[in-house]
């Protein structure tokens, strides 16, 4: 039985442990922070408060001691929000060796570094006194936690420039169910899984608009074309993005009823308010919301135009009027398609 530690216990680091822990070949720990979470599965098995109705194998053991989680652990998965990330790092930093493989499942951007989940792991665990180089990799793709917890068929990507971490990762995690892909484009992987979030809130928006479906193709192949430009200059590759973590996850989040960002869009173009919208959520996380900033800084360093995040930005950061924003982006002045990655 080997030791597998997953940090964060919403619904998809519980979906993540479920898929683990039915393999039964893996002792899993789940650290929650939530009181309310360890109770539940306690009692019932069940995480009530972010996945309820989905049994959790008896393999999988609830815990709020980072010491009893990650004792032993040959994989620590990361699955906390992107703004808690470093927090909480810093927070195990003491429990975590040199030998432990580590995989980051969160999709977002640090806000005021503009870091990936990767960079951040990295930079914490390589500094100081103690510090290592860790085996990093990053699991991406179009995977609703509801549905990988009920056993639907489900695709993603696991990326590292260390193939053995990715071959590894691949073979403990995949089962009938759950197909896991390898991939060395840990770029492309992560900022995929965040950029899409982001277009996602904008598809919420149309849907919530009773905008047709002509609209919603022409934000998701846009979208895609500003994910990828943004990507290439950032140095991951336009490839990626015709895959699982790029194309994949945006299809899914921009038309799936489940995607928590798709549903403030929806929301915000019904005319609520995002900090009603937010409030409502009772703790779920819409990453989307913060990663707007990170996209909109990056895209600046490298020099490159993400118009519809842009349009985002202005809506969620500074109360932009959506049908004002709709109207901006399609009096942009007239360009060629040619080229996927140009303006």
């Amino acid at each position: 039985m080997s030791e597998i530690a997953v940090i964060g216990a919403g619904a998809w680091g519980t979906a993540i442990s479920v898929v683990l822990g039915r393999k039964k070949t893996h002792n899993v720990r789940l650290w929650a922070h939530e009181a309310e979470v360890r109770d539940s599965i306690a009692a019932a098995r069940v995480n009530q408060m972010f996945l309820p109705g989905h049994p959790i194998p008896e393999t999988v053991r609830c815990t709020n001691s980072f010491e009893e989680a990650l004792g032993g652990a040959e994989i620590v998965v990361s699955v906390m929000p992107s703004h808690h990330t470093r927090r909480v790092f810093q927070a195990m930093r003491q429990h975590l060796r040199p030998d432990m493989l580590f995989v980051s499942a969160t999709k977002g951007i640090e806000n005021d570094t503009l870091l990936r989940m990767t960079e951040v792991i990295a930079e914490l665990l390589d500094s100081g006194a103690n510090g290592f180089r860790p085996r990093l990799g990053a699991l991406s793709g179009p995977s609703f936690a509801k549905e990988v917890a009920k056993g639907d068929p489900t695709a993603i990507t696991v990326a590292s420039t260390d193939r053995d971490l990715a071959v590894t990762v691949q073979r403990e995690f995949s089962d009938p169910r759950f197909r896991v892909y390898t991939n060395d484009d840990v770029i492309g992987v992560e900022l995929g899984g965040a950029l899409k979030n982001i277009i996602a809130i904008a598809a919420g928006i149309l849907y919530g608009l009773d905008l047709g479906h002509n609209t919603g193709a022409a934000l998701i192949t846009r979208g895609l074309a500003e994910m990828t430009r943004l990507v290439v200059a950032c140095g991951g590759r336009a490839a990626t993005m015709a895959g699982l973590a790029g194309l994949g996850d945006l299809v899914l989040t921009c038309t799936g009823g489940l995607s928590r960002n798709r549903s403030v869009g929806v929301e915000l173009g019904r005319g609520r308010k995002l900090g009603e919208i937010i409030e409502g959520m009772h703790g779920m996380v819409a990453e989307g919301v913060l990663t707007t900033n990170a996209a909109v800084g990056l895209a600046r360093k490298a020099g490159v135009e993400i118009p519809i995040t842009e349009q985002m930005h202005a809506i969620l950061q500074q109360g932009k009027n959506v049908q004002d924003a709709i109207r901006d982006l399609m009096g942009r002045p007239s360009t060629s398609e040619i080229g996927l990655v140009s303006g």
